[in-house]
Order: structure tokens, then sequence, then C-alpha cells
């Protein structure tokens, strides 16, 4: 019998779906609120805070990123708009990050604004110090790396320089008690470099990561001045079993100054302290504290190579070495 004009065509197959599928996504969102985040208060935004980075960057690094052949004369002009911008951007994520803090909290707002202010200009006067710091890396990398030919290769191209930069503006929003943009910074290093370095690290002077790919240096790490460590490294900690509850507590080890820990070494616990000029060969596992100028080495492997006639291949390693 043909369908009068009045009548409404059944739905199609794939519409009932779509129809379930829409009731099921929505239902765990409401089953499953703490991945869900359905809120007035607006989350900082991935995008922008990587946008942030890439104008830190500039700032830090003048001539280099950005905006190039720049002249003394407009210098002042320049730097100017770029922190106009920069406090502008980075006060409105900072807001937005402290607001979701307190709705998930359930405190009040009122302060809010307050205190993303008071986080970013502290963040931005505190940006002469990070690039001082950022100079002794710099310098630190090139006296440390004999295949680098110039600074400015450096500061172009290494892994190791972008990830500890990214580190020690984290690093300064975190002492600032600003939530989620640190780990943001910090994760966008992890995603680029293979470096992961919490922001509630603490590191010294004159730090050098070369090459960096599988390195992680844990939250509650002390790191002195002058300290290289290479990739695969790990200052971790002993065990997370305790979870939650091992917030807080000192899970991951000091470095004195002076040290060299070569690649694929594990250094844990936080009661472990390596000493000043230590030097921890590639490899090895360490769960007990080091003293001052003492090396630290696995026992020289023995390969095998066999051929038609099989014949035992030894070779002692130097471990003065670099890569």
């Amino acid at each position: 019998m043909p369908r009068t004009s009045s009548q409404e065509a059944p739905p199609e197959p794939h519409a009932l779906a779509m129809t379930e599928l829409v009731g099921a996504l929505v239902e765990s969102y409401q089953r499953e609120q703490r991945i869900t985040h359905v809120s007035p208060a607006v989350l900082p935004n991935r995008d922008s805070v990587i946008a942030i980075l890439k104008l830190l960057r500039e700032i830090l690094f003048p001539g280099y990123f950005g905006r190039q052949g720049l002249k003394l004369e407009t210098l002042v002009y320049h730097v100017g708009d770029n922190l106009a911008t920069l406090h502008a951007r980075l006060l409105e994520q900072v807001e937005s990050a402290f607001r979701h803090q307190a709705v998930r909290s359930g405190l009040e707002t009122d302060k809010v604004g307050a205190l993303a202010l008071a986080a970013t200009d502290g963040f931005l006067g505190g940006l002469p110090q990070v690039r001082a710091l950022l100079a002794t890396d710099v310098q630190a990398t090139f006296d440390g790396d004999p295949a680098a030919t110039s600074m400015d290769e450096i500061i172009f191209s290494y892994p190791g320089l972008w990830g500890v930069m990214i580190y020690r503006l984290a690093h300064e929003l975190h002492i600032r008690n600003v939530p989620l943009v640190p780990r943001i910074m910090s994760e966008f290093a992890h995603s680029r470099t293979g470096i992961d370095i919490h922001p509630g690290a603490t590191i010294g002077k004159a730090f050098f990561i070369d090459h960096g790919t599988g390195v992680v240096i844990g939250e509650t790490s002390i790191i002195g001045n002058h300290v290289k460590i290479y990739q695969g490294v790990t200052l971790g900690a002993l065990s997370t079993r305790g979870g939650q509850a091992l917030r807080g507590v000192k899970r991951h080890p000091t470095i004195h100054d002076q040290v060299t820990i070569y690649s694929g070494a594990s250094v844990l616990g936080g009661d472990t302290v390596i000493g000043e000029g230590a030097i921890l060969n590639s490899n090895v596992f360490v769960t007990q504290s080091v003293p001052a100028h003492t090396r630290v080495s696995t026992k020289n492997p023995e390969l095998q190579y066999r051929d038609k006639k099989p014949t035992e291949f030894k070779q002692e390693l130097d471990w003065d070495y670099s890569i």
C-alpha cells in the first residue's frame, strides 16, 4: 500500500544504531565522571600551551626563532610586544587551570583571577633567571660534546636543550602551584624529544643531556650543578605500589655536582645519594648511595663471535668514553 504524506518513513537501520550509540556514550559520560569534563569551567587548551612554549623560545633565544634580523634600536619594542602577547595568552591558560581545579574540588572561584594573575606575573618576572640558567646549559652542552660545532647548532637543533628549556619553564609554573599547564608542557617535550622530566624535579645550572631519548627524571629528583647524563638514564622510584599515599614523599634520588651518568643507567630511590664527581657507567642499576668521586660499573661483558671454527672473543673496554 503506498505511504501517505502524513506517514513518516521508518528510520534506517544505521540511524537506529547511531541513536543507540549516542545514548550509550552519554550514559557512560554520566556514569564515568572521572574522565568526563562537562562544565562551564573551560580547561586549558593544549594547542595554546604549545604555542606559548614557542613564543617563550623566541623570547629566550631572540634571533634564533620567530622574527630574525633584529636590531638593537627596535629590540625594546620587539621584546615588549612579545611579552604583552605572552602575558595575555598565558594568563588565559593559567586562569582556566585554576578555575577548573576549583570547580573539580568544589571550592569557590572568586579568587581564581587574582591567583592566576599573581602566578603569571611571577612567572614572567623569573624569565631573566631562566635565561641565565639556559646560558649555562648551552655552555655545558658545547663543552661536553665534541660533536658540537657551535652554540648556534646546539640552540637550533639539540633535543636535550629543548627538553631542558621546557622543564625549566614548566618548573617555574609548578613552584607557583599552577595545575595542569606544567604537565602539558613537560609531556609535549616528552613526545617531541623522548625526554621525560617532571616539572617538580629540582635541577641546578649547567645541566647537559646528551642525545636524550629515553631519559626519565622523576618528580622528587634533586640534581646539582654541572651534571651530565646520557640517553636511557632513569632517575626513578624504587616502588610506586603505595600509589597516592606516596604523594609528597621523596621517592627519587639526589645527584650531587659534577656527576656523569652514562647511557642506560638506572638510579632509584629517595634515599639514594650520588656523591660529587661520581661516575656511573652504562647499564648499572643503583639503589644505594654512592660516595663522592667513585666509579660504578658492571663487570666487563664477554662477547662470543663464532664462525665455522668456534672461537671465543673477549674485549676490554675503556669506560672513559663519549658517544
